[in-house]
This record gives structure tokens, sequence and C-alpha cells, in this order.
């Protein structure tokens, strides 16, 4: 099992995108199982895009690699497949789960896809209509209950937004966030038992693609490749370092636990290794992220010259 968790593309702080795959032995990949942005029923995403189904599942090489889809041709690039083309993803490598905890994962997400296409209401995992929210029932959330409620993880916080709420601001504190999510996700594991490391695939730095959907007409290799943010201040600025001290710790025990990084060759147009380190366990990771993102983070405050004391994972 892999938690990919993807960099945003925005100017300013991005929450970035969360998936997770699972092993499909029948088809020897892993399916990738993503909430769709534009299964939200509104008029606008009516046609031309793609909105059978709230929680896309494609295969693992198909949602990095490809650059056509399985989907058809209302998939969005850069989102439903091919994601390496337009930025950066952490996959967290899972060990030792169980087949029954995968089923029952994979069982969450297809009733998710039936409560979406039978227009079901509120459910104990979602207050409101089962359709996609960027600050209410998004990635983090989905994924965030699969575990909660398919999975049996009883103690993970999955939140929950007002059911109406025209402030945005009070929406967004209720958001579940991808990185958020991440970092609750990997303290269950550990506390489980599972192994645990990381896998670094980098943005791919040639694609001239254009979203046909955005406004903004960028190529895919000019958009910005950031760290998903937490909720923090450093969602106020649009180029730089993350000074808050979540998002250091989040970047520095995800390159703590690293063992590769990856990327697609721009000349051979092949997958490479591109380092490969010892990934430190868990406990040792999240002890010295600790360490280092509280001096750091300090360090920022206090507007000094300083060397970093951590690594943030996707640095050069």
């Amino acid at each position: 099992m892999e938690l990919l968790i993807s960099f945003g593309t925005s100017k300013g702080g991005s929450a970035g995108h969360i998936a997770l795959a699972i092993r499909n032995q029948a088809a020897g990949d892993d399916t990738v199982y993503s909430a769709n942005f534009y299964a939200d029923r509104s008029p606008k995403h009516a046609k031309g895009f793609y909105n059978d189904n709230l929680m896309v599942g494609v295969p693992k090489r198909e949602y990095l690699f490809k650059t056509t889809s399985s989907l058809g041709d209302t998939a969005s690039f850069g989102l439903d497949f091919g994601e390496i083309y337009k930025r950066s993803i952490v996959g967290v490598r899972v060990f030792n789960v169980s087949a029954s905890e995968k089923k029952s994962l994979i069982a969450f997400f297809q009733r998710i896809n039936d409560d979406y296409r039978n227009h079901v209401g509120t459910t104990e995992y979602h207050r409101g209509k089962i359709v996609y929210g960027y600050l209410d029932l998004n990635c983090a959330k989905t994924i965030g209950a699969a575990f909660k409620y398919g999975a049996g993880y009883g103690k993970l916080e999955v939140t929950s937004g007002p059911i109406a709420s025209r402030r945005k601001v009070k929406a967004a504190l209720k958001a579940n966030i991808p990185t958020e999510m991440a970092m609750k996700l990997l303290e269950e594991w550990n506390a489980r038992g599972y192994g645990l490391d990381v896998v670094l695939y980098k943005k791919y730095p040639g694609s001239t693609y254009v979203d046909p959907h955005e406004q903004e007409k960028v190529a895919f290799k000019d958009l910005p490749n950031r760290f998903p943010s937490v909720l923090s201040l450093d969602f106020t600025k649009e180029q730089g370092h993350y000074e808050d001290f979540d998002n250091l710790f989040a970047m520095y025990l995800l390159y703590n636990m690293g063992r590769y990084s990856v990327w697609v060759n721009d000349e051979t147009k092949l997958l490479e290794i591109l380092t490969r380190k010892t990934p430190m366990p868990y406990p040792e990771a999240a002890k010295l992220a600790t360490q280092s993102a509280m001096s750091d983070s300090d360090n920022f405050r206090r507007r000094l010259l300083f060397r970093a004391k951590g690594t943030a994972i996707g640095e050069p």
C-alpha cells in the first residue's frame, strides 16, 4: 500500500493532493484511488470532464507516468493520470498491511462511488451531499474516511465543516488538509507496527502541456512545484521557503524516511533512480524532524541567518 502526496502547483501555499495506491494482484500493479475534483455536480463540470465516479481508480503506472488514460478523453492530464509531468509526488510505502484491511478500504471507496451515483445525502462519514468539495468532501477527507469508517481506525481525526457556511475562512479551518492527514496516518501506521519508507517521484521538467481547463495558460514545466502546505501562515507566501513548524516537520520527516528518489530521464524517457539512502525508522525520523523543525522555525521567526538543521524532501 502506498500513500501518494502530490506537490502543489499554485503560486501561494498550496494544499496539493493525496491519493491511496492498493495492490491489485490480478492486474500486476497498484490501483490508485483518488478523489475526483470534477465530481461536484456543478453545471460547468457537467460536460467535457470525467465525472462518472467520485473516487477514480486507475493503475499506478497510469496515475504517475502515462500520457493517455483508461478513463477516456475527458480525464484530466496531470490530475487523473500523468501526475509526474505536472508536479512531484511523495510516496509513503506501507508494508505488512493485512489483506482484510486492504479489502475494507477498497469496499469503502466503492461505497463512496455508489453513494455519489445514487445521490445519497448525509452519511456517518459526511454531512451533506456526497459530491466533491474542495473544503469539504475533498481528497484528504475521502482517504481519511476510508481508514476511519472502512478500516476501523476509530481514533483517526477526520473533521467535518459546517453543513452550510458562506464563510470560506470558517470552512477552511475545518477542512481536512492532505499533508495533515498524511501525518495522522503515519502515526496510526507506526502504532500498528507497519513498515514504512518513502519514495520521491520527481517532476518531469520538460512538459510543455498546457491544461485547456485553466484560465491562466501556463505550461506544466513552468508551474510551481511546492511541497503541499498545512493550514498555516505559509499559505500566504507566493514563493520562498516554508517557516511553519508543521510544514518543516513534515518535510524533514519524509526526507528522513526516504529510500529513493526517481525521475523520468528527459533524454531516454526511462524511469531512473536518482538517489538512494537508508531510511530511518519512523520513531527515529520523527524525533530528529521534531528537533530540527523546532530549531529552524525558531530561527526563521527571529529572522536570523542560519544553516538549517533539517533537510526537506524535494530539495536539490
